[in-house]
């Protein structure tokens, strides 16, 4: 089956490069498949908090994951979510200009999300030369960062991975690279469920489809993961970037009507 093996070749690049599978599975879903935009995404939404799940439990037991700071960004993440599924419910199930609506808005997340993969060495470099800042504002930053994320990975499922990971390092700048990946995945699961529920609560999941997808991914994560130990990062960075600015320019051009 095509979806399957979609679903293994997108879960290699996902264990290659690191990032989510909304990056890439959903596009994927929209173009190839001609998938509409509103169940592609729903569907890939459950799909992420299944596969996501299985990284916390590694991530939690090295240590690798600050609940304080997950439970902050839930709080502004998942009344974030809710509003946009209600939003998603009410103003854009029916409307024909559903698909172009989601497909521009994931052309965006996909270009910002090429600039986080790409700048994130910088950002890494440069963090540590950063005046720390107070507490209290690390705590507003992040609930403000889970309220963006929340309404982003809703309408797009894209967001929860790379620039989940590159504004955490902005606002933690101590707190080691490996802590803060373990704390965003740890926060995405949550946060795709809920808005993988608030879509099958609209209709807008396909389970047939997820099944596929699952089939075809776990396997592929799997490869992925050995085949990173083996590849170059610079390189894999680079080519991630690559694709992903050019599926975002693509999806704003089919749907960018001046």
């Amino acid at each position: 089956m095509l979806l399957t093996l979609s679903g293994f070749i997108i879960g290699i690049l996902i264990g290659l490069t690191g990032v989510g599978g909304g990056s890439l599975m959903t596009p994927i879903l929209i173009m190839a498949f001609k998938i509409p935009a509103a169940i592609a995404v729903g569907t890939d939404l459950l799909y992420a908090s299944i596969t996501k799940s299985f990284g916390v439990l590694g991530h939690h037991k090295q240590n690798h994951i600050d609940w304080s700071i997950v439970k902050q960004l839930m709080l502004g993440s998942i009344p974030a979510s809710f509003l946009t599924s209600y939003f998603l419910s009410h103003n854009l199930v029916n409307n024909n200009q559903m698909a172009s609506f989601i497909e521009l808005f994931l052309g965006i997340a996909l270009i910002i999300t090429s600039f986080a993969v790409f700048f994130q060495p910088l950002i890494i470099s440069k963090i540590l030369k950063r005046p720390n800042i107070s507490s209290f504002k690390r705590q507003k930053y992040t609930i403000v960062l889970g309220i963006i994320l929340g309404f982003i990975v809703t309408l797009t499922s894209v967001g929860a991975g790379a620039i989940g990971v590159t504004m955490l390092l902005l606002i933690y700048p101590s707190l080691s690279i490996k802590k803060i990946i373990g704390t965003d995945i740890a926060h995405a699961v949550p946060l795709t469920l809920i808005s993988g529920i608030g879509h099958a609560a609209i209709g807008t999941v396909s389970f047939s489809l997820l099944l596929y997808l699952i089939l075809g991914s776990i396997p592929g994560v799997w490869l992925g993961a050995k085949l990173n130990a083996k590849a170059n990062d610079e390189w894999v960075r680079i080519l991630l970037v690559i694709i992903l600015l050019g599926i975002g320019i693509k999806l704003i051009g089919n749907n960018l009507h001046v």
